[in-house]
């Protein structure tokens, strides 16, 4: 298997962008899977290398990256040692991000023979669901989509960061990272783009207006995105499938730092049902 990783590419926001692409090198064409981490997440927390690596082993090209501003560094790619950058991120920027990514592969001719540009498919956790829909909705590359844990909803995550009023007047709300300790700051200009952009960060619209095949799948245990959410999504769009996960919490019982050389049972589970879905 080729693993390359931390491959640095230049996003649109005066941050680099951090790229892992995992493949069976074949010189045949490959379906794509782009996955997107959540917040106060990366694309190597846990259990998504081995993720990573199996979806690898069934035969895809996959891809995972690091969000411009997820707080992490081309030096440090895990945990949040650029903080200032984190409390500038937005979902503009992740957009752009992601939309970046599928760009830099489209045109990368050193492994253009191992590419089906015709069979792109995004997977989003948590917050990179919500991404991920929004993207979906415009993007006609996009040929197959799914949400892990996803959120349905942004508006009432960005207000209930705080009082809105002190918000304004401080510039900065904090949100306690439980394992790292930080106190993760959110700038302003996150509710401010939030406002401006509301239209286009609409979850329940993209998926009403999504009519490629959309997999939906939560865990019954999920106490950070409650099941609901993922409730939501599929009567938002009927003809999407929604899978439950039993006794699976937020992260699919899988932690950070991931020991073990296989994932949860529940994390199997999850992989198994994306892999027959996009086949």
């Amino acid at each position: 298997m080729k693993i390359i990783k931390n491959t640095i590419i230049q996003g649109k926001h005066n941050k680099p962008i951090l790229v892992d692409i995992f493949y069976k090198e074949t010189n045949l064409p490959k379906q794509i899977v782009v996955f997107c981490h959540g917040y106060k997440g990366f694309k190597d927390w846990g259990a998504w290398n081995i993720m990573a690596e199996t979806f690898a082993e069934a035969g895809f090209f996959f891809i995972k990256f690091n969000f411009s501003h997820n707080g992490g560094t081309a030096n440090n790619p895990i945990d949040f040692s650029d903080l200032e950058a984190f409390g500038n991120n937005n979902y503009t920027k992740e957009l752009d991000d992601l939309e970046t990514v599928i760009d830099w592969f489209s045109n990368n001719l050193d492994i253009k023979k191992e590419l089906n540009l015709e069979a792109i498919s995004l997977i989003g956790h948590s917050r990179g669901g919500g991404i991920v829909l929004l993207k979906t909705n415009e993007d006609a590359r996009i040929k197959k989509v799914i949400t892990l844990a996803g959120v349905c909803d942004f508006e009432k995550r960005t207000a209930t960061i705080g009082d809105l009023q002190q918000w304004k007047k401080d510039g900065v709300k904090h949100v306690l990272n439980g394992r790292t300790k930080q106190q993760m700051p959110h700038f302003y200009q996150f509710y401010e783009d939030f406002i401006k952009n509301k239209e286009r960060f609409n979850i329940k619209k993209a998926t009403e207006n999504i009519e490629i095949p959309h997999l939906i799948i939560h865990g019954d245990a999920d106490t950070s995105v409650l099941i609901e959410e993922a409730e939501n999504l599929h009567k938002w769009n009927l003809k999407s499938e929604y899978q439950i996960i039993e006794n699976a919490n937020h992260v699919f019982n899988t932690s950070h730092p991931w020991k073990e050389k296989k994932a949860s049972k529940e994390l199997e589970s999850t992989i198994k049902l994306c892999v027959d879905f996009l086949k």
